[in-house]
């Protein structure tokens, strides 16, 4: 059996201002500038969710930035 299929470790979906997500163990302090999602469980489910909800890998700065269609 592999280390990760033994691994108890709970996680959380973690996500930041920019809309980026990942993920984070449970019981620790989040790092600055991260909010919990509200997700929570094992690394495998946490990881499917970030891939099921975070279609857009661009941070939210340069989707606006893009939608507006300014250039600087």
């Amino acid at each position: 059996m592999s280390d990760e299929a033994q691994d108890t470790t709970l996680f959380r979906v973690v996500v930041n201002h920019e809309q980026q997500f990942s993920i984070w163990p449970l019981g620790r302090d989040l790092p600055a500038g991260w909010s919990d999602e509200g997700t929570r469980g094992p690394k495998a489910d946490c990881l499917a969710h970030v891939d099921r909800i975070w279609t857009d890998m661009r941070p939210l700065s340069l989707r606006l930035h893009m939608e507006n269609g300014t250039t600087s």
